[in-house]
């Protein structure tokens, strides 16, 4: 993996890394380049008058220029000096894995650039959004922290099985909405498939209520007044055709709070409404507010419920610190919780360090304990010192009866007891039994091996995930689903060439003249408004006023004929006429 000599990324987790490709800035071609160069300088003209007002030179501090899409090399250069990196990834990875990314100050930026067809919004995560969304905002320290901040609290949100599906059908859509190869049919079926999904999600999780706040803050978010408010959000930063739309009256602008919890969205469509924060401590007050609710601060037997519910991986901690991470089920008995259970692959952790000898391969088909205080004790058991040892018979080698006020008794010779910071975490015993007293039910027999008792008298937390992601995440593999490589055909590299000549004439390095290109665009390529766009620019700057003219009554044709492109084609003419849009400036 290329670090760029960012110690982001050089102290990223590994289990992290695997998400991460190479950028392959040589697959960009020349209509990529002008794609780039038009978004940019449209935002440049627009936003410098309606976005937050560091996003102009933050544009300039992340690294980023009008001219030419940003290499990955140049951006971390820049994002070093504010203490963040940036990683090339493939399109949309997991919630999970993209929030523990922004948890270590890592923007991940797709790889791929948006096609000319969605060049005012695109489905997929691409690296105008990314980058010249996100980028430039992260030298404002409040809301630098507060992605960060955000990332840690999205680490622990508890997630479903739903929740994945929903990812997985939202890549698969964007991945063929971006790919010039798919047909109508395949865009028809996934798009079926995602809708039902999204309608059989019942209960929304943690992280689908956390990515609603993510949703109306770091992508759509506005601030300042409801009057006048500003765009901060990357997804209008990156969006030439919201990022004006948003400002309109008929869109409703909200005060921020907890209430954006209510409102659920869709990435495909424009928003029906707009939040608007007074400030970025507004942000890490109303994600406060949502987090103490969430398992990771509650514990208990909701959070336990929430894991059993959920279906995946998780980790409960016990109040003697000790971590158990694994596929939970039923443990929990009336309004208490008498014991945990786990199947399959489980690992014991302290301080989301893993517990020598205790991995996933050493519990591999599960685990179990109690959970609560030992009968006629007035101090728990993790608490215990040297006298409390000795008074109910804990001595290594001898025979030990635990018997908890939850009726289950543990029997058996201690073989080992493990102690963190004053606190007993574990208890081995072999040979041991394991009853619950009340149904005369075994839990565990003698004849079974080694049981290793966990010691706690609460569960404090509960969170989605392995504690020690490095030791249990080994091995697992990213989504098999890949972004399609665009291969151009004939009449791709034809205009591709084009394009370039256009980019060599703008650098005073083409072999041929301005009128040349501009007759090989009507003979070739006569509906493609960008070529034309780029070409008028080049006309007006030079003073061919009558070439100028030419192309500009031809962009006029086009919008007759194809009135979706009016905003596109006017916009840009505009732009071509005013000659001041060169490059970014520092202040």
């Amino acid at each position: 993996m290329e670090t760029y000599g960012n110690p982001a990324l050089i102290h990223l987790p590994q289990h992290l890394k695997r998400y991460i490709v190479p950028q392959h800035y040589e697959r960009y071609t020349a209509i990529d380049q002008a794609v780039w160069r038009y978004v940019m300088r449209q935002n440049y003209a627009y936003l410098r008058d309606i976005a937050y007002y560091p996003y102009i030179p933050g544009l300039r501090k992340a690294g980023l220029t009008i001219e030419e899409i940003p290499n990955l090399q140049a951006m971390n250069d820049s994002l070093k000096k504010m203490g963040w990196g940036a990683a090339t990834v493939d399109g949309f990875i997991p919630p999970a894995a993209f929030m523990e990314f922004q948890a270590n100050r890592v923007l991940v930026v797709a790889a791929d650039i948006r096609q000319i067809e969605h060049i005012e919004y695109t489905p997929a995560p691409d690296i105008i959004h990314e980058s010249s969304g996100h980028a430039p905002i992260i030298g404002e320290p409040e809301y630098a922290a507060y992605l960060q901040y955000f990332g840690e609290i999205g680490t622990k949100a508890m997630f479903s099985e739903k929740d994945f599906e929903l990812y997985e059908a939202i890549r698969n859509l964007s991945i063929l909405k971006e790919s010039s190869g798919t047909t109508i049919k395949q865009i028809e079926v996934a798009e079926a498939n995602l809708a039902d999904i999204q309608a059989n999600m019942g209960e929304p999780s943690e992280m689908a209520l956390l990515s609603r706040l993510h949703w109306w803050t770091v992508e759509y978010g506005l601030i300042g007044t409801v009057e006048d408010p500003k765009i901060y959000g990357a997804g209008l930063l990156s969006s030439i055709g919201e990022s004006a739309s948003c400002m309109h009256k008929e869109i409703p602008k909200l005060p921020y709070s907890l209430k954006a919890l209510d409102y659920s969205y869709d990435i495909t469509k424009p928003q029906p409404q707009l939040f608007v924060t007074s400030d970025f401590n507004q942000l890490r007050e109303v994600l406060d507010q949502f987090a103490n609710t969430m398992s990771f601060r509650i514990g208990g037997k909701e959070g336990l419920e929430k894991a059993i519910a959920c279906k995946n991986l998780c980790t409960i901690v016990y109040s003697s610190g000790l971590q158990v991470s694994g596929l939970f089920q039923s443990g929990i008995a009336d309004e208490t919780i008498s014991c945990i259970k786990t199947v399959g692959p489980t690992a014991l952790a302290y301080q989301d360090k893993q517990l020598v000898g205790h991995g996933k391969s050493y519990h591999a088909d599960g685990f179990s304990s109690p959970v609560g205080r030992l009968s006629g004790s007035d101090k728990a058991l993790e608490d215990f010192d040297e006298s409390d040892m000795h008074r109910y018979g804990i001595e290594i080698d001898k025979q030990s009866i635990f018997l908890f006020e939850s009726g289950i008794e543990v029997r058996g010779i201690v073989r080992s007891i493990v102690k963190q910071n004053s606190k007993i975490q574990l208890i081995t015993l072999a040979p041991c039994q394991v009853i619950d007293s009340l149904s005369c039910q075994i839990l565990f027999d003698p004849e079974w091996g080694t049981y290793d008792m966990a010691v706690g008298q609460q569960i404090v937390s509960v969170f989605c995930g392995a504690a020690d992601k490095e030791a249990y995440e080994q091995g697992v593999a990213v989504s098999a689903n890949k972004t399609i490589i665009q291969q151009q055909d004939e009449i791709g590299q034809a205009k591709n060439n084009l394009y370039s000549l256009i980019r060599q004439r703008r650098i005073g390095e083409s072999p041929i003249s301005l009128t040349e290109i501009y007759e090989m665009i009507v003979k070739h390529f006569p509906m493609d408004w960008l070529a034309y766009i780029e070409t008028l620019e080049l006309a007006i700057h030079d003073q061919e006023n009558r070439l100028a003219k030419q192309i500009e009554n031809h962009l006029q044709e086009i919008i007759s004929d194809h009135k979706h492109l009016s905003k596109l084609v006017l916009d840009g003419i505009q732009l071509a006429k005013n000659d001041q849009i060169a490059l970014i400036p520092t202040e």
